[in-house]
């Protein structure tokens, strides 16, 4: 459990450091071009995901999201004390990401953001965001469990650009990217309601996507 706890928070904080990170980058190089630094945070994170997956997948089976979590304490596949810790790991790695790569780009460490995110379509956008992760993670598991790493990264590579709130889909992420006042950013009040979709459709998804790919007829 402590490695599986550590290879969590590791992983999250990993994937806020790509996130945050490359949309510092991309927003300092695309000079003003939003689209040009949304490519570059999307093509980041979704190859950040594709390696922390297929690496830490083994140890602790590779969730950096406590939406994931809920799905597969939902599944009986971890015990409840297990996910609450993998929760608490998740939004710590999450936090400690951000600081870090406000030092690394020579920012103030703790900030919060004003970029406003927030609305019915956003809301809407976040629960078919998460349900699709979810989507994918189940359908991969079912069929092909190999190729997990690589449909995750894509299908969030993708969900980038074709959801309305840019597809956070994951709870620490959320609360993260709350506190960082750069071009991921969310602003702090806004973030709980993110947060309640994600887990809403997270615990509506799970039943029916394990009725979807369940072995019987």
């Amino acid at each position: 459990m402590k490695r599986a706890l550590f290879a969590e928070t590791m992983g999250t904080a990993l994937l806020l450091m790509a996130v945050v990170g490359s949309g510092i980058m991309g927003e300092q190089l695309a000079d003003g071009n939003a689209g040009l630094a949304l490519l570059a945070n999307a093509v980041s994170t979704g190859a950040m995901l594709y390696g922390l997956i297929t690496v830490l997948r083994p140890i602790s089976g590779g969730h950096f999201n406590p939406a994931v979590t809920l799905c597969f304490w939902l599944r009986k596949e971890i015990p409840g004390l297990a996910a609450l810790l993998y929760g608490l790991a998740q939004v710590a790695g999450g936090l400690l990401g951000v600081w870090a790569t406000h030092l690394m780009f020579g920012l103030a460490v703790l900030q919060q953001s004003t970029t406003a995110r927030t609305g019915g379509g956003q809301w809407f956008s976040e629960a078919l965001a998460t349900a699709g992760l979810l989507l994918m993670i189940h359908g991969g598991r079912r069929h092909q469990p190999g190729a997990v790493p690589a449909l995750v990264a894509l299908y969030i590579t993708s969900a980038y650009w074709f959801s309305s709130s840019t597809s956070f889909a994951n709870p620490a992420v959320t609360i993260a990217r709350g506190m960082t006042d750069t071009f991921s950013g969310i602003l702090p009040t806004h973030v709980p309601l993110f947060v309640a979709v994600q887990l809403l459709s997270a615990a509506v998804a799970t039943p029916l996507l394990g009725w979807l790919f369940s072995s019987g007829e």
